[in-house]
């Protein structure tokens, strides 16, 4: 089992860096599981690292600039956790939403469980008001 807390952590930097803001979907193949357990997906996401790669791209086709800062990162054991700020701005269909051009920023808490280098589970919980927002799911308010 992959206990170094440092590597672990560095795994997560990576993903987020590649995968998430520069939209570079290869790294998923080589840090994540290819049966990854999503404990929180998309809603029709298929299973496994490729579901996640489909997520990942409906996000980056609505929200091409979609980035994702990370705040604070922490690590025991197996598992990372991370409080990360993403924005981005609708600007192609998302979930049945047009394009709405508009800006969007939430908080979002990220942990991760992490065998022999790569991510095995992944859950995440995140103020999703302002995506609903930003696309046009519910008024602004």
């Amino acid at each position: 089992m992959n206990h170094n807390i440092q590597d672990n952590k560095s795994i997560y930097r990576r993903f987020c860096e590649q995968a998430f803001n520069r939209h570079d979907y290869s790294v998923v193949d080589e840090l994540v599981s290819p049966d990854v357990v999503s404990h929180d997906p998309l809603p029709g996401q298929p299973a496994g690292a490729e579901g996640l790669k489909q997520t990942l791209q409906v996000f980056h086709t609505a929200f091409p600039d979609l980035h994702a800062d990370i705040e604070d990162l922490i690590a025991e054991d197996d598992k990372v956790m991370a409080r990360v700020r993403v924005t981005g701005t609708h600007k192609g269909e998302f979930m049945g939403q047009k394009a709405t051009g508009h800006a969007l920023a939430y908080p979002e808490v990220v942990t991760v469980r992490i065998r022999d280098g790569r991510i095995v589970e992944h859950w995440s919980v995140a103020d999703t008001a302002p995506l609903r927002e930003a696309v046009g799911l519910v008024p602004a308010g």
